[in-house]
């Protein structure tokens, strides 16, 4: 068997039968196989899986019996592969069959090299057109066994991902390392430079679907990772740096690690600099000016995505403060809107941001009912209007300014 094409998946029956669909479409001119892992599913995977096997689609078929997590899962499928070379395949995604084919017949010509890597395109599957591309290659590259330090600034210069390859099963089975705090991308690849030689390719054989058939609204998962692994990122950075040291392939003096340390930070930066574009368009603005004071202490204030969003998040990150004050509040069932001109406009915004539904916002306060005092929050445009509502009976703890919801978002 040459090649063993990995689908994990569980409890997504529609999409992996849209994947197996595209996988009858396949043809190469090599014996292959399809494995899935199916992570216990509850649902009709089985069966849909089960169908193909009936058309004669080359499929092996593997049920664990408890859902273990995405990892095991993934590994149980590496695991049962019997090609000389395996891909991973998300059963929301596919393969370029042409591409696939040139990235084999460059394997098969160069057996030193254990991980054949290459970038990947984000594709809308509804329209059927490639997106955009994740990183760039000028042109194939081959990084020599041990070549550890060539390799980490090819990868850190160009903000490499090597999250997409193929990989000679061999020496994939020593890859398996549990990562908690280190991107598993980099310290995988740190171990397959260790055994042979490591190849980036300038062709994609992988799209990613960003816009699915199946979900169309759905968010991609890779969209997690950019918004929340950034310190991951500069931890597998740390570790591939951690093997190549230990096998003596890397300057450790001290002017040295200096260079490391900073090429590690400004990399981790970066990332979060796409952070920050995504926690903003998701309306997360404390997330985003969270990831904003950091990048301003590393020196990267001036970056575009910083500059772009400064002047508004201050009164953003306050709105969304005063939800987060509100939603934590039992007992509250009112909002008092007071003294803003576009109250209208604000009361949406805040719903949008996460205040809670059960909240009913009041924009004329002299309509309250008394009744309702205890149960009631403000916002008021200024502390000269604290006084007046204290006075009528409002707990001065739940009356919030503008001024003093924002007073230490600084950028």
């Amino acid at each position: 068997m040459k090649l063993s094409i990995c689908i994990p998946t569980y409890n997504r029956e529609a999409f992996i039968r849209n994947a197996l669909e595209y996988c009858e479409q396949y043809t190469f001119s090599f014996p292959y196989e399809i494995v899935v892992s199916d992570n216990a599913s509850t649902d009709a995977t089985g069966a849909v899986v089960a169908e193909f096997i009936a058309k004669g689609l080359p499929i092996r078929y593997f049920r664990r019996d408890v859902n273990g997590g995405s990892g095991p899962n993934l590994a149980n499928a590496f695991h049962h592969a019997t090609g000389e070379y395996s891909v991973y395949l998300a059963d929301d995604d596919l393969l370029i069959p042409s591409a696939v084919e040139d990235a084999i017949r460059y394997l098969d010509g160069n057996p030193d090299v254990v991980a054949c890597h290459a970038p990947w395109t984000l594709y809308d599957e509804v329209e059927d057109v490639d997106l955009s591309q994740f990183y760039f290659v000028k042109e194939d590259r081959k990084f020599e066994k041990q070549s550890f330090f060539e390799l980490f600034c090819f990868i850190t210069e160009g903000h490499i991902f090597p999250e997409i390859g193929i990989y000679r099963s061999s020496a994939l089975r020593s890859c398996w390392v549990p990562r908690d705090f280190c991107f598993w991308a980099f310290s995988y690849l740190a171990h397959f430079v260790d055994q042979g030689a490591v190849t980036f390719l300038k062709q994609p054989f992988y799209r990613s679907v960003a816009v699915s058939k199946c979900a169309a609204t759905r968010q991609q998962a890779g969209h997690d990772d950019v918004m929340t692994s950034w310190d991951k990122y500069r931890g597998g950075l740390e570790y591939y740096l951690h093997i190549a040291a230990q096998r003596g392939a890397l300057d450790m003096s001290e002017d040295a690690r200096a260079i490391y340390e900073q090429v590690c930070r400004i990399f981790t930066l970066m990332r979060m600099s796409v952070a920050i574009r995504f926690w903003y368009a998701r309306k997360d603005f404390i997330k985003a000016y969270e990831l904003c004071t950091r990048m301003i202490m590393g020196g990267q204030g001036n970056h575009p995505e910083v500059v772009q969003i400064a002047s508004n998040l201050p009164a953003l990150v306050g709105l969304q403060t005063l939800t987060y004050q509100v939603n934590s509040t039992s007992g509250i069932s009112h909002l008092i809107i007071s003294g803003q001109d576009d109250s209208a406009g604000i009361g949406k915004l805040l719903y949008e941001i996460g205040l809670s539904p059960s909240i009913v916002l009041v924009t004329d306060a002299s309509s309250q009912n008394a009744d309702l005092i205890d149960k009631s929050a403000i916002f008021i445009t200024d502390d000269s209007q604290r006084a007046g509502f204290v006075a009528q009976g409002y707990n001065p703890n739940l009356i919030f300014s503008f001024q003093e919801l924002c007073q230490h978002v600084l950028i």
